[in-house]
């Protein structure tokens, strides 16, 4: 039997993360500047030098729509991807759906921070044919502008982890909305667009009877993040993540608002409080 899913509870929204697969990837990159001596204290390294990487989607049920965030890597990598990746754990979103009683028939909305592969991934599928189909049929995908663009036109570095094969069948029009900045999406959920981790990258804010909780993305992978310059070397523009930091966490710490994680293997969530520490903020309680 499947152990329960984390949870959440903002106001009036549920907040659930779902299982979208877990990978391992070099922890270099996934700290940039700051040397191993420093890193390897905050997380478990391997032989390989590598750390594993959660893709914990996130699963909203507002009182109208029930809303994905972020949508793991997917059921298409190949034999040699998932090697490449160390793929540690497999995609099993529509199974956590379905220890919640729900399908993916039942999303309304499919919100991707961004395009990279481990957050795009699952927006489509393959049946056990190898034929391609969209994972949430009948869900407006909302997607940035500027995200968008580099989609249909990617650069050298962006071709690297935006595919093709995680965009088939998703129209303009249709069943893709693109937006240019900030956008309500329920009264209790707003995106904002960020930018820094990559142009289009958005954010994901939600407040519900005076509570609040923020997605953030890879502008803060993880908790050992929280210092505004410990930046990833796949940020694009790794300037503007550090101002993001620096502006929005001490700003939601005031809020007390709970700050959600994607990719971190031990929390799920921590609720924001000022501090003296280097961070400039802590977390009172946490999610795991």
């Amino acid at each position: 039997m499947d152990s329960p899913l984390p949870s959440l509870k903002i106001g009036e929204v549920e907040i659930f993360w779902l299982d979208g697969g877990q990978i391992r990837l070099d922890g270099g990159p996934m700290f940039g500047p700051v040397p191993k001596v420093l890193w390897s204290k905050q997380v478990e390294v391997g032989d390989d030098n590598c750390i594993a990487i959660d893709n914990s989607a996130l699963l909203l049920l507002t009182p109208s729509a029930k809303i994905v965030i972020d949508s793991g890597i997917g059921n298409k990598l190949t034999a040699k991807q998932d090697e490449h990746f160390r793929v540690q754990k497999p995609w099993r979103l529509p199974e956590s759906l379905a220890q919640l009683g729900l399908s993916v028939n039942d999303i309304d909305i499919v919100i991707p921070t961004h395009a990279d592969f481990d957050h795009a991934g699952g927006l489509v599928s393959y049946d056990s044919a190898g034929k391609s189909f969209l994972t949430f049929p009948r869900a407006r995908h909302i997607l940035q502008k500027k995200e968008w663009e580099v989609v249909k036109n990617p650069d050298r570095r962006s071709a690297a982890s935006y595919w093709p094969e995680n965009f088939v069948g998703l129209v303009e029009g249709e069943n893709l909305e693109i937006i240019d900045g900030d956008y309500q999406v329920t009264p209790e959920v707003k995106i904002f667009l960020t930018g820094g981790h990559t142009i289009g990258h958005q954010a994901i804010e939600i407040v519900s009877k005076g509570e609040t909780a923020v997605h953030l993305g890879d502008l803060l992978p993880s908790k050992n993040h929280l210092h505004p310059l410990w930046v990833i070397a796949y940020d694009d523009y790794p300037m503007e993540v550090i101002a993001l930091k620096e502006r929005l966490l001490p700003e939601y710490a005031k809020h007390n608002a709970w700050i959600l994680f994607y990719h971190d293997t031990e929390i799920r969530a921590g609720r924001a409080i000022l501090s003296n520490n280097p961070e400039g903020i802590s977390f009172s309680e946490t999610i795991i």
